[in-house]
């Protein structure tokens, strides 16, 4: 079941939605296949994050993704797909790590339960 979310949180989520690239389970399961550099961040609560991720995902909370982002030196340029419950929280992460110079970070659309639902390999 869906969550209710207050407006002004939708709408800084249209907001970074309109800023950023996003992609599904689906463009998620043929960027995990092709032959190009991908990183997965879970930007999900720590007891999110250990109770189910997508397999070979690191987990960097949204809370601290600004801060600890560059402990991994990422190129910049980077492919960073990110992925919280339902795509809204790694919307407004995504659209930061675009603001601080990510060129590549993509938000997918629909989360964790995108990745349930399309059968992702995971991890617990």
């Amino acid at each position: 079941m869906a969550k209710k979310h207050s407006a002004k949180f939708l709408s800084i989520v249209e907001q970074a939605r309109s800023h950023i690239p996003e992609c599904d389970a689906v463009q998620l399961r043929n960027m995990l296949d092709d032959e190009d550099p991908l990183v997965v961040l879970d930007v999900r609560e720590r007891h999110e994050y250990e109770a189910g991720r997508l397999a070979g995902s690191i987990h960097i909370g949204k809370g601290v993704i600004e801060r600890d982002i560059e402990k991994h030196d990422f190129d910049d340029d980077a492919r960073l797909v990110l992925y919280c419950g339902g795509g809204f929280r790694s919307a407004i992460a995504a659209r930061s790590l675009k603001e601080m110079g990510y060129s590549n970070a993509i938000s997918l659309w629909g989360g964790w339960r995108a990745i349930i639902a399309e059968n992702l390999p995971i991890e617990e």
